[in-house]
C-alpha cells in the first residue's frame, strides 16, 4: 500500500500538520498552559478546530485531539491510528526524557492486534482476582497509618505526606512487592513518571521489578505479579517486568492525580461541602467531576499514524504522536450541544481496544474514594493553605497534576483502624 490513506474525501487543499512550524505549534508542556489549559483549549479550538499543532516537547511535533467525535474516530480506528511508537521513536533526539513515558515496551500499553490482546487478557485476569473486600481494608490500613503521621501537625502537604505514598503503598501489596523492594522501587519510577533525564532510574526500575518477577517464582502469593506469571499465555520473565511496569504507569500517576485533584475541588468548591439539605454530595460526584473537567491524564491515548492520512480536513502525517484531550473532547460544543447534560467521563478512560479496562477502572474509583473519604472522617476542617498564585500546577505534555496541596487543620489524636 503506497501514498496517503484518506479517510475522507479529500476538499480543495486541507491543512498540512507536517508544514506547522514551531512558532505555530502550542507548547503543552509549559507551565504557562498548565496554568491555564482550558483557555488554551479554547483559543486552539478557535484557530485550528478539532486537530491542533502542538508541541510535546521543544521541536518535538505532535497533534491534540480537541473535538469528541474526531476523538472516538480515531480512537476505534487502530488500523490508521495504531498505538506503537516505534517508527516516531527512531527519529526522535536521543536523551528525550518523554521517551521514557512513550516509548514502545511489550505491553498492553504501546502494542496492537494479537499482541495486545494477549497481553491485556494477561492483565485483566491478573486485576480481575483482586479481592475488593481485601483492597479496602488495604485501603483504609495504609490511609490510616500515614494520617496517623501527620495529623498531631496541625498542618502537611497531602501531596507528599497521604496521596503519594498512599498509592505507591497500595498497589505495591497489590502487586506483592515486599517493602524493602518498595522502597527501592518508589523513587526509580518517580524519576521515570517525573520524566527526568535519568537513566540510572530507569534501569533500576526494571532490575527492581525483574528481582519482584523472580521474588514470586520462588515465592508464589495472592497478588497481581503471581497471578501475571501463573496466567497460562506463560510470559517470559522479560515480558513480565514490562505488564508490571505498565501497571505501575497506568496505577500510580493516573490515581495519585485523581485522588489529589478531587481533594482539591473539594477544599475550594463549596458545592462539595454542603448542599441544599445540609448533606455534602459524595465523594464520586467529586470523581466524576475532575474526570470530566480536570482529568489526571490530560492528553493521552497516544497513536501513531503510519502513513499520511486526512481526518477533518486535516493532513496528518506518518509516524508522528496524535494525542486526545479528554477534558477538551468532553467540552467540546458540538458534543454538549448533543447531550444537553452535564459533561460525561468517558474519554478520560480512553476509547477503542485501547481503552482502560473495566476491572482497573474500578478498582481505581475504590482506591480514590476509599482515599478520599479516609482522610475527610479522620480531618474533617482541612483547610487550603495556599498562596495568592497557588495551587500550582506541574508542567508536562501528559499529566493534570499539582505539585503540592498544602493544608491546615485543627490537630487531631491518632486514629485505629476499625
Amino acid at each position: 500500500m503506497t501514498g496517503p490513506t484518506r479517510l475522507q474525501p479529500a476538499h480543495r487543499g486541507g491543512r498540512h500538520a507536517a508544514t506547522e512550524t514551531s512558532e505555530s505549534r502550542i507548547p503543552i508542556y509549559t507551565a504557562e498552559f498548565a496554568a491555564d489549559p482550558h483557555g488554551c483549549y479554547r483559543r486552539m479550538r478557535a484557530r485550528y478546530g478539532s486537530l491542533a499543532p502542538v508541541d510535546l516537547a521543544p521541536g518535538v511535533p505532535a497533534t491534540l485531539v480537541l473535538g469528541y467525535r474526531t476523538a472516538l474516530r480515531i480512537l476505534t480506528d487502530p488500523t490508521h491510528f495504531p498505538a506503537d511508537p516505534r517508527a516516531w521513536q527512531q527519529k526522535v533526539p536521543a536523551g528525550l526524557p518523554i521517551v521514557a513515558m512513550m516509548r514502545h515496551r511489550p505491553n498492553t500499553l504501546r502494542t496492537d492486534d494479537t499482541e495486545h490482546e494477549r497481553y491485556r487478557s494477561v492483565t485483566v485476569d491478573a486485576l480481575a482476582g483482586v479481592d475488593p473486600h481485601a483492597l479496602r481494608a488495604m485501603i483504609a490500613r495504609a490511609a490510616v497509618g500515614l494520617i496517623n503521621e501527620f495529623c498531631a501537625d496541625g498542618s502537611a502537604d497531602l501531596l507528599d505526606r497521604y496521596v503519594t505514598p498512599l498509592v505507591f503503598r497500595v498497589l505495591g501489596e497489590s502487586v506483592g512487592c515486599p517493602p524493602a523492594l518498595a522502597d527501592r522501587l518508589t523513587p526509580a519510577l518517580t524519576a521515570v513518571f517525573d520524566m527526568r533525564t535519568d537513566e540510572d532510574a530507569a534501569a533500576e526500575t526494571e532490575a527492581a521489578l525483574a528481582e519482584l518477577v523472580a521474588a514470586k517464582r520462588a515465592e508464589p502469593g495472592d497478588d497481581i505479579t503471581t497471578r501475571l506469571l501463573e496466567h497460562p499465555a506463560q510470559l517470559s520473565d522479560a515480558e513480565l517486568v514490562d505488564q508490571l511496569l505498565a501497571v505501575y504507569q497506568a496505577g500510580v500517576e493516573p490515581t495519585r492525580d485523581l485522588i489529589a485533584n478531587t481533594l482539591l475541588l473539594i477544599l475550594l468548591d463549596p458545592r462539595f461541602t454542603t448542599n441544599q439539605v445540609g448533606f455534602a454530595p459524595p465523594t464520586r460526584a467529586a470523581l466524576e467531576e475532575v474526570l470530566a473537567t480536570d482529568p489526571p491524564l490530560a492528553h493521552h491515548s497516544i497513536v501513531y499514524p503510519p502513513l499520511p492520512v486526512l481526518i477533518e480536513d486535516v493532513w496528518l502525517p506518518a509516524d508522528q504522536p496524535v494525542l486526545v484531550s479528554p477534558a477538551a473532547c468532553h467540552d467540546d460544543p458540538e458534543r454538549t450541544a448533543a447531550h444537553h447534560s452535564a459533561h460525561g467521563t468517558d474519554l478520560a478512560w480512553g476509547a477503542g481496544a485501547h481503552a482502560c479496562p473495566a476491572q482497573a477502572r474500578s478498582l481505581t474509583y475504590l482506591l480514590a474514594e476509599e482515599a478520599v473519604d479516609q482522610l475527610l472522617d479522620a480531618l474533617p476542617d482541612l483547610r487550603p493553605a495556599f498562596g495568592p498564585d497557588e495551587p500550582v500546577w506541574r508542567p508536562g505534555p501528559f499529566q493534570r497534576a499539582l505539585t503540592a496541596l498544602p493544608v491546615t487543620f485543627p490537630p487531631a489524636p491518632g486514629m485505629t483502624v476499625c
